[in-house]
């Protein structure tokens, strides 16, 4: 079939070399015009069809390029926008724990400070019941020294009958 296409072409070609060239000069634009014309029909047969496909091919791969790069884009602007969400989500839990965290720490200092203040109630509670403690202790020693001192030296006789009365008089 492409050999029948191909002697088309060519019959224009052997008219044109069997005419007497060398004897004639007479270029008749009549018949070069209709030869051009059927070279231009054959040609735009056999080659029309491929260039189309070809130009709507490449059209096609265009456009699908395209789309390819618009659903990246559209995926891209999805991605972003849920990272804006996510940040703007951190944002807010960053917030919340800002604020959960102040309220810890005000908890934990009037824990401090009411457990500081039981423990120095319970420290100077405690030092006072020591004192008072010390304070018996050396009135004890003090009396026993004293009556010790008392009952061993000659200078005060004292009777078991007077001692008695004088302890009854002081415990009344």
């Amino acid at each position: 079939m492409k050999l029948r296409y191909i002697s088309l072409l060519l019959i224009p070609v052997f008219a044109f070399a069997s005419s007497d060239a060398v004897a004639q000069h007479d270029y008749d634009i009549v018949a070069r015009t209709i030869n051009f014309l059927i070279f231009a029909g054959i040609l735009y047969y056999l080659i029309a069809e491929p260039v189309k496909n070809a130009y709507k091919g490449r059209i096609n791969s265009i456009a699908a390029r395209l789309e390819a790069i618009q659903d990246k884009l559209r995926e891209s602007k999805a991605k972003k926008d849920e990272a804006i969400k996510a940040v703007e989500q951190a944002k807010e839990n960053a917030k919340e724990l800002v604020k959960t965290a102040k309220r810890e720490v005000e908890l934990l200092v009037c824990k401090v400070e009411a457990d500081t203040q039981n423990e120095l109630a319970y420290l100077e509670k405690s030092h006072e019941e020591q004192k008072a403690f010390e304070e018996r202790k050396i009135i004890r020693t003090v009396v026993s020294e004293v009556l010790d001192e008392l009952f061993t030296s000659d200078t005060l006789k004292v009777d078991q009958n007077e001692f008695v009365n004088l302890v009854l008089k002081k415990v009344s």
